[in-house]
Protein backbone atom coordinates (compact mmCIF):
# COMPACT_ATOMS: atom_id res chain seq x y z
CA UNK A 1 0.00 0.00 0.00
CA UNK A 2 1.00 3.64 -0.35
CA UNK A 3 1.56 4.62 3.25
CA UNK A 4 -0.59 7.66 4.21
CA UNK A 5 1.16 10.88 5.12
CA UNK A 6 1.67 10.94 8.88
CA UNK A 7 1.19 14.12 10.92
CA UNK A 8 4.19 15.81 12.48
CA UNK A 9 3.93 15.45 16.24
CA UNK A 10 6.11 17.21 18.79
CA UNK A 11 8.08 14.58 20.76
CA UNK A 12 6.54 15.45 24.11
CA UNK A 13 4.12 13.49 26.21
CA UNK A 14 1.01 15.04 27.79
CA UNK A 15 0.47 14.60 31.51
CA UNK A 16 -2.74 12.73 30.75
CA UNK A 17 -3.72 11.20 27.43
CA UNK A 18 -6.80 12.63 25.70
CA UNK A 19 -9.80 10.39 25.17
CA UNK A 20 -9.32 8.29 22.03
CA UNK A 21 -11.45 9.21 19.02
CA UNK A 22 -14.56 7.17 18.35
CA UNK A 23 -14.06 4.81 15.42
CA UNK A 24 -16.68 5.10 12.69
CA UNK A 25 -17.94 1.55 11.94
CA UNK A 26 -18.39 2.33 8.24
CA UNK A 27 -14.87 3.74 8.03
CA UNK A 28 -13.57 0.58 9.71
CA UNK A 29 -15.51 -1.64 7.31
CA UNK A 30 -14.04 0.16 4.31
CA UNK A 31 -10.51 -0.02 5.72
CA UNK A 32 -10.86 -3.73 6.43
CA UNK A 33 -11.96 -4.19 2.83
CA UNK A 34 -8.71 -2.61 1.63
CA UNK A 35 -9.71 1.05 1.24
CA UNK A 36 -6.41 2.87 1.79
CA UNK A 37 -8.05 6.28 2.12
CA UNK A 38 -10.28 5.01 4.93
CA UNK A 39 -7.30 3.42 6.65
CA UNK A 40 -5.37 6.69 6.32
CA UNK A 41 -8.19 8.52 8.09
CA UNK A 42 -8.13 6.01 10.95
CA UNK A 43 -4.36 6.17 11.22
CA UNK A 44 -4.23 9.97 11.32
CA UNK A 45 -6.92 10.02 14.01
CA UNK A 46 -4.85 7.75 16.27
CA UNK A 47 -1.31 8.54 15.16
CA UNK A 48 -0.53 11.26 17.72
CA UNK A 49 -1.70 9.18 20.66
CA UNK A 50 0.36 6.17 19.57
CA UNK A 51 3.42 8.25 18.71
CA UNK A 52 3.46 9.89 22.13
CA UNK A 53 3.16 6.51 23.85
CA UNK A 54 5.99 5.01 21.78
CA UNK A 55 8.17 8.09 22.24
CA UNK A 56 7.65 7.91 26.01
CA UNK A 57 9.01 4.37 25.95
CA UNK A 58 11.96 4.74 23.57
CA UNK A 59 12.77 8.43 24.20
CA UNK A 60 14.16 8.94 20.70
CA UNK A 61 12.13 10.84 18.11
CA UNK A 62 13.44 9.20 14.93
CA UNK A 63 13.23 5.73 16.46
CA UNK A 64 9.66 6.45 17.58
CA UNK A 65 8.68 7.49 14.06
CA UNK A 66 10.27 4.36 12.58
CA UNK A 67 8.47 2.19 15.13
CA UNK A 68 5.17 3.91 14.33
CA UNK A 69 5.66 3.08 10.65
CA UNK A 70 6.07 -0.58 11.63
CA UNK A 71 3.06 -0.39 13.94
CA UNK A 72 0.72 0.99 11.29
CA UNK A 73 1.94 -1.45 8.66
CA UNK A 74 1.16 -4.22 11.14
CA UNK A 75 -2.26 -2.70 11.83
CA UNK A 76 -2.97 -2.55 8.09
CA UNK A 77 -2.14 -6.24 7.70
CA UNK A 78 -4.03 -7.36 10.81
CA UNK A 79 -7.02 -5.03 10.57
CA UNK A 80 -9.28 -7.64 8.92
CA UNK A 81 -8.87 -9.69 12.12
CA UNK A 82 -10.31 -6.91 14.29
CA UNK A 83 -13.87 -7.96 15.17
CA UNK A 84 -14.91 -4.99 17.25
CA UNK A 85 -15.41 -7.05 20.39
CA UNK A 86 -13.28 -4.50 22.26
CA UNK A 87 -12.44 -0.86 21.66
CA UNK A 88 -10.09 -0.23 18.75
CA UNK A 89 -7.52 1.33 21.08
CA UNK A 90 -7.62 -1.77 23.29
CA UNK A 91 -6.73 -3.84 20.23
CA UNK A 92 -4.13 -1.29 19.07
CA UNK A 93 -2.22 -0.87 22.34
CA UNK A 94 -0.65 -4.37 22.42
CA UNK A 95 0.61 -3.95 18.85
CA UNK A 96 2.21 -0.60 19.66
CA UNK A 97 3.63 -1.65 23.01
CA UNK A 98 5.17 -4.88 21.76
CA UNK A 99 6.80 -3.13 18.82
CA UNK A 100 8.34 -0.60 21.18
CA UNK A 101 9.47 -3.33 23.58
CA UNK A 102 11.02 -5.28 20.71
CA UNK A 103 12.97 -2.17 19.75
CA UNK A 104 14.16 -1.65 23.32
CA UNK A 105 15.27 -5.27 23.64
CA UNK A 106 17.24 -5.06 20.40
CA UNK A 107 18.87 -1.72 21.02
CA UNK A 108 18.98 -1.83 24.83
CA UNK A 109 18.31 1.87 24.75
CA UNK A 110 16.01 2.58 27.66
CA UNK A 111 14.08 5.80 28.04
CA UNK A 112 14.90 8.79 30.30
CA UNK A 113 11.24 9.62 30.58
CA UNK A 114 9.08 11.22 33.27
CA UNK A 115 10.50 14.76 33.23
CA UNK A 116 8.28 17.81 33.57
CA UNK A 117 7.11 19.20 30.26
CA UNK A 118 4.73 21.81 28.92
CA UNK A 119 1.93 21.14 26.44
CA UNK A 120 1.02 24.83 26.21
CA UNK A 121 2.36 26.13 22.88
CA UNK A 122 1.41 29.70 23.74
CA UNK A 123 3.85 29.58 26.64
CA UNK A 124 6.64 28.98 24.16
CA UNK A 125 5.54 31.76 21.82
CA UNK A 126 5.13 34.43 24.52
CA UNK A 127 8.15 36.46 25.64
CA UNK A 128 9.10 35.78 29.29
CA UNK A 129 9.21 38.49 31.92
CA UNK A 130 12.64 39.35 33.32
CA UNK A 131 13.44 36.84 36.05
CA UNK A 132 13.70 38.05 39.61
CA UNK A 133 16.23 36.68 42.09
CA UNK A 134 13.50 34.55 43.65
CA UNK A 135 12.47 33.23 40.22
CA UNK A 136 16.07 32.34 39.41
CA UNK A 137 16.54 30.52 42.72
CA UNK A 138 13.25 28.65 42.28
CA UNK A 139 14.17 27.66 38.72
CA UNK A 140 17.54 26.37 39.93
CA UNK A 141 15.88 24.30 42.66
CA UNK A 142 13.38 22.89 40.15
CA UNK A 143 16.23 21.95 37.80
CA UNK A 144 18.02 20.17 40.63
CA UNK A 145 14.91 18.23 41.60
CA UNK A 146 14.27 17.35 37.96
CA UNK A 147 17.80 15.98 37.64
CA UNK A 148 17.28 13.93 40.80
CA UNK A 149 14.02 12.53 39.44
CA UNK A 150 15.65 11.64 36.12
CA UNK A 151 18.46 9.83 37.93
CA UNK A 152 15.98 7.93 40.08
CA UNK A 153 13.88 6.89 37.08
CA UNK A 154 16.94 5.87 35.10
CA UNK A 155 17.81 3.50 37.93
CA UNK A 156 14.51 1.60 37.59
CA UNK A 157 14.69 -1.73 35.76
CA UNK A 158 13.25 -1.41 32.23
CA UNK A 159 10.21 -3.61 32.92
CA UNK A 160 9.21 -1.36 35.81
CA UNK A 161 9.57 1.77 33.69
CA UNK A 162 7.46 0.31 30.89
CA UNK A 163 4.64 -0.50 33.31
CA UNK A 164 4.89 2.96 34.84
CA UNK A 165 4.78 4.62 31.40
CA UNK A 166 1.65 2.74 30.36
CA UNK A 167 -0.05 3.48 33.67
CA UNK A 168 0.92 7.10 34.25
CA UNK A 169 1.22 8.38 30.67
CA UNK A 170 -1.41 6.45 28.80
CA UNK A 171 -3.69 5.92 31.79
CA UNK A 172 -4.25 2.24 31.09
CA UNK A 173 -5.88 -0.05 33.63
CA UNK A 174 -3.95 -2.96 35.11
CA UNK A 175 -5.81 -5.33 32.79
CA UNK A 176 -5.02 -3.22 29.72
CA UNK A 177 -1.33 -3.04 30.63
CA UNK A 178 -1.29 -6.80 31.08
CA UNK A 179 -2.86 -7.25 27.65
CA UNK A 180 -0.43 -4.78 26.06
CA UNK A 181 2.67 -6.40 27.53
CA UNK A 182 1.55 -10.02 27.57
CA UNK A 183 2.11 -10.61 31.28
CA UNK A 184 -0.39 -11.41 34.06
CA UNK A 185 -2.29 -8.60 35.77
CA UNK A 186 -0.78 -9.57 39.12
CA UNK A 187 2.70 -9.12 37.67
CA UNK A 188 1.77 -5.63 36.43
CA UNK A 189 0.47 -4.66 39.87
CA UNK A 190 3.69 -5.96 41.41
CA UNK A 191 5.87 -4.04 38.95
CA UNK A 192 3.99 -0.78 39.60
CA UNK A 193 4.27 -1.31 43.35
CA UNK A 194 8.01 -1.91 43.17
CA UNK A 195 8.53 1.01 40.77
CA UNK A 196 6.75 3.44 43.10
CA UNK A 197 8.43 2.00 46.17
CA UNK A 198 11.88 2.40 44.62
CA UNK A 199 11.12 5.99 43.66
CA UNK A 200 9.83 6.70 47.16
CA UNK A 201 13.02 5.26 48.67
CA UNK A 202 15.19 7.38 46.39
CA UNK A 203 13.28 10.51 47.36
CA UNK A 204 12.84 9.69 51.04
CA UNK A 205 12.90 12.97 52.92
CA UNK A 206 12.83 14.97 49.67
CA UNK A 207 10.04 16.53 47.66
CA UNK A 208 9.39 15.36 44.13
CA UNK A 209 9.61 17.89 41.25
Amino acid sequence: MNFPTTPRVKPTVPASAPHPPVLDPELLRRAQAGDEAAFGTIMRAHYERIFRLVYAMVRHEHDARDICQEIWLTVWKQLPNFRGEAQFTTWLHPIATRRALDHLRKRRRWFDRFLPFSTNDSAIESAPEPASADDTRQASETTDRTAQLKTALDSLPPKLRVALALREIEGLSYEEIALATGVPTGTIMSRLYHARRQLAQQFKGKSLP
